[in-house]
């Protein structure tokens, strides 16, 4: 039998394993759902995990938002599968706002790594109480523009990759009220946004990896700023459950949609701000 010590640390790593299955669980039909890759829920859980444990606060954000990162490359691979099978996902539109979301990806990141982490923290949340109230009261142009061209998307990938970076999401927030803005239906916008997530995630979590790479305060299992036993963790289940949440986005009206992707914004603005 282990000792006393040794068998309250196993139950305490088991736990916190058990808490990033059930949130990668919640991430994966989040990213299918909204097509937001599942970050605006996994960043503040992160953060409030890492604070329990201890991790140094000057890490403890950027270390948030890295993992979140590359957990969405996971959970956007399998909501992408899901959408084209429903043949939703615009690829000529994803194609030229990718050009667009690399070189803003790589900037976000430096951004990001240049702000200090409680100021982070808020930043994450204003911005999520903002689109909350945008997308809950509808306050947009109506649909009648047309899908820009190929410079216009790519101009709207990179400000979209940018602020990606920086808040720790797949885009989900920024593109689809983009998309259906410019008239592209809301299931479609959901698709496209949840394919334009992986380049994303991919681009921003290699430059978070790079950038704290040699960051001294970093606890173990750090890959730069992507904790590892998170990403596992979320990405076990949230692959599983990004299918499930696809499948239901093509079931639920768009205003229900909309209403329910605001509600879960503002309770994340909230509490980032709290």
């Amino acid at each position: 039998m282990l000792p006393l010590p040794c068998r309250f640390a196993f139950r305490g790593v088991a736990m916190e394993f058990l808490l990033y299955l059930v949130l990668g669980a919640a991430a994966g039909v989040l990213a299918g759902l909204f097509g937001v890759g599942g970050g605006i829920i996994i960043v503040p859980v992160l953060v409030f995990s890492f604070t329990a444990q201890g991790f140094d606060p000057s890490v403890l954000t950027h270390l948030a938002v890295g993992t979140s990162l590359a957990t969405i490359v996971f959970t956007s691979i399998n909501s992408v599968l899901e959408h084209q099978r429903k043949g939703a996902v615009r690829w000529p539109i994803f194609a030229w706002m990718t050009l667009g979301i690399l070189l803003g990806a790589a900037l976000g990141s430096l951004t990001a790594a240049a702000i200090q982490g409680p100021m982070l923290q808020k930043i994450i949340g204003v911005f999520a109480i903002v689109i909350s109230i945008q997308m809950g009261l509808d306050l947009r142009p109506k649909a009648s523009r047309d899908v820009p061209g190929k410079v216009g998307l790519t101009a709207a990938g990179g400000v979209i990759g940018w602020a990606s970076a920086i808040f720790g999401i797949g885009g989900g927030s920024l593109t689809v009220p983009f998309l259906t803005w410019r008239s592209v239906p809301m299931q479609q916008a959901v698709a496209t946004s949840s394919a334009t997530g992986l380049p994303i995630a991919v681009a921003s979590a290699l430059s978070f990896m790079v950038l704290g790479w040699h960051d001294e305060h970093l606890p173990e299992w750090s890959l730069g700023f992507v904790y590892l036993p998170a990403m596992v963790g979320i990405a076990l289940t949230s692959m599983f459950f990004a299918r499930f949440g696809a499948r239901l986005a093509h079931k639920l009206s768009p205003r229900v949609l909309k209403r329910l992707f605001a509600l879960l914004l503002l309770c994340v603005g909230v509490s980032f701000l709290v």
